[in-house]
């Protein structure tokens, strides 16, 4: 049986060629709020929290960096959302999913949508600007 050392989640992060762009979208999509962040000097960072959750620190990209944004670039064949159920992806809950999803819609945000089969959570899957997966789960409740 494993010890129990307390431990909780302290940030996600995420590295990113435009940090400004994916603060603004985690802060009006989410809520985020922008934190101070230490002097790193060779590289960019943004530090968000989201209040009673966890922080995400978003970090400069290295300009010599090959590789594509995200785990599921917006240049990938797999950019599709459906392919999220299943890929990688951070989940958020939120207090309204209904009126979360029309605000995805208005913003005209790709989306894919399922219901769990007992009907009781509903889901969302989406790509952030740099082609991280997201998923927004209703409450059992709502």
């Amino acid at each position: 049986m494993p010890v129990n050392i307390g431990a909780t989640l302290n940030h996600i992060s995420r590295e990113s060629s435009d940090i400004r762009r994916l603060a603004d979208f985690y802060k009006e999509i989410f809520g985020f709020e922008e934190i101070e962040a230490p002097n790193f000097g060779e590289f960019k960072v943004i530090w968000l929290n989201l209040p009673g959750a966890f922080a995400l620190h978003l970090i400069e990209r290295n300009p010599g960096t090959k590789l594509p944004e995200g785990p599921y670039s917006t240049t990938s064949p797999t950019a599709d959302p459906s392919h999220l159920p299943r890929g990688h992806h951070i989940c958020f809950t939120v207090s309204n999913f209904d009126s979360f999803l029309q605000t995805l819609k208005e913003k005209g945000i790709q989306t894919f949508q399922r219901s769990l089969p007992d009907g009781k959570v509903k889901q969302v899957f989406f790509f952030d600007p740099d082609g991280n997966g997201l998923e927004v789960a209703s409450r059992r409740d709502e």
